[in-house]
């Protein structure tokens, strides 16, 4: 089975926060998981893309790119996006479909935008999804805690399915690239 790992709006200002948005709760936690995850990809030759909001930093500059503490390898792909899902308008659909892509293993920001939308949009397009539960962050909305949004988006999309395709949701130190879905269908 191919797969593909989809990190999501790792992107300087959206991790670290600027003069209107707070930085992304337990960020040193999030980049060391997404660097742990990137080499566990390199050494399984699974392909690695990154999307880039294009709103983040206004689409420029230093707070645009991924965050300087994360790796980024020579062979990774990256595309940029103007709205939430990061299917919507992106070549990230046909390229998955090209390399026939079944499983994409999903990391990032934030979680209850960004990263919902991406795992319930990977479900109705033929892909199985391995969120990663320690992998994605968020921060305080008006009515809840960042924790409690990680927490409530882990509970609800593990077991996510749209008939023929789910999500589960895995941390960075289960083997994330040996795809376990056929044990809950």
């Amino acid at each position: 089975m191919k797969q593909a790992l989809l990190i999501i709006d790792a992107q300087q200002e959206l991790i670290e926060g600027n003069w209107e948005e707070q930085e992304v709760y337990q960020k040193e936690k999030l980049i060391n998981n997404i660097n742990i995850v990137i080499e566990k990809a390199l050494k399984e030759s699974v392909s690695i893309v990154f999307i880039r909001d294009l709103d983040v930093s206004e689409g420029e500059g230093p707070g645009f790119q991924i965050h300087n503490e994360i790796i980024v390898p020579s062979t990774t792909v990256i595309f940029d996006k103007a709205a939430t899902n990061s299917f919507y308008g992106t070549p990230l659909h046909n390229y998955l479909k090209e390399n026939n892509i079944e499983h994409l293993v999903i990391m990032g920001c934030k979680t209850e935008h960004c990263i919902d939308t991406a795992v319930r949009t990977a479900t109705i397009n033929d892909f199985d999804v391995t969120l990663v539960g320690d992998g994605h962050s968020t921060s305080d909305s008006k009515v809840l805690s960042a924790k409690q949004i990680i927490s409530h988006h882990n509970e609800i999309l593990h077991g996510h399915y749209n008939v023929d395709n789910f999500s589960l949701v895995r941390n960075t130190d289960d083997d994330l690239f040996i795809p376990n879905h056929n044990k809950y269908r």
